[in-house]
């Protein structure tokens, strides 16, 4: 039925009131079966996992209720202090390197050249790589025997530690790890930098800007709300990232050096079968996260708020 005839069957409504509905109408087509997906995959689950954290839940017996007894247990075991201690080190220093390395790349690989598509495509193929496989080809570069990086080592004449079974090296393993995974963020800060007009760097340059002060004056600000939706987004998957090569890799060890809060919640509930402490110590990452998450937030306004002064 045409808008004309809908809009004679109801006076009240003009012709283009119903074409906004029809576009609404086919936006929410459009959008159902993504809202589908979350509801199934991120809301129930969700609320799930916040239900079981309050009770005892071995997977057999119906659910027990136990209040705040798995966080009065998770703040006991000093197993719990450990993985919390190993998150934040990892997210205080694979969070800044990673911005940092997708802001170098972008700005290196910015502009056209000779084979650009062959080194953006370089630097965004690890990203596509199945956790998996991405923890096992590490697992064997840092080979103590074998591995690529103690056989250039040794050919150097350097020492060559056993990475994985120190507790600092294997920590520092898995932060090195994921700076070649940053090809989503590079190509946003792509997008990012490309997105800035060129007349604002001739004005710059017209007026005696060099390139440190182009990028301070011009490039920074412009760019920084993308820098900021980056670090938002590296700060909460800080959180997930360790997983899976601290479980093929190491599992959790040497000396608890990379049990991290996600291989923790993992072994509490599938080896354990204590679902409702896996669901606890899964719900504090969550409100983990979301703390560091608000006090960026808060940093970055009040250093937005000073720049505006």
């Amino acid at each position: 039925m045409r808008p004309e005839s809908l809009s004679a069957l109801n006076p009240t409504l003009s012709t283009g009131a119903w074409w906004r509905l029809r576009e609404r109408a086919e936006h929410g087509l459009l959008l159902f079966p993504y809202l589908l997906g979350a509801l199934l995959l991120l809301v129930l689950p969700g609320l799930l996992t916040f239900a079981l954290a309050f009770t005892y839940f071995d997977g057999i017996a119906p659910p027990v209720w136990w209040g705040v007894r798995n966080f009065q247990n998770f703040y006991l075991d000093p197993l719990e202090r450990i993985a919390i201690a190993n998150s934040l080190y990892f997210t205080a220093l694979a969070v800044p390197l990673r911005v940092l390395g997708a802001l170098g790349l972008a700005l290196l690989l910015r502009r056209p050249r000779r084979g650009i598509g062959f080194y953006r495509a370089a630097v965004f193929v690890p990203t596509v790589i199945p956790d998996v496989a991405y923890a096992l080809v590490w697992l064997w570069i840092f080979n103590p025997l074998y591995g690529p990086v103690n056989l250039l080592l040794r050919a150097a004449g350097l020492p060559a530690p056993a990475w994985l079974a120190g507790p600092d090296t294997a920590k520092l393993v898995f932060v090195f790890m994921s700076l070649f995974q940053i090809g989503e963020g590079f190509v946003v800060l792509l997008v990012g930098l490309q997105s800035v007009p060129a007349e604002y760097y001739d004005a710059a340059v017209v007026d005696g800007a060099g390139p440190f002060s182009l990028f301070r004056y011009v490039t920074l600000p412009l760019i920084s709300p993308w820098l900021i939706l980056l670090a938002f987004r590296d700060l909460i998957l800080s959180f997930i990232f360790p997983f899976t090569p601290s479980l093929l890799m190491t599992g959790g060890d040497p000396y608890y050096s990379t049990l991290f809060l996600p291989l923790l919640a993992f072994r509490e509930a599938f080896a354990s079968l204590r679902f409702g402490m896996g669901s606890a110590i899964t719900l504090i990452t969550f409100v983990a996260s979301l703390v560091l998450v608000l006090a960026l937030g808060l940093i970055l306004r009040r250093w937005s708020f000073a720049d505006d002064q």
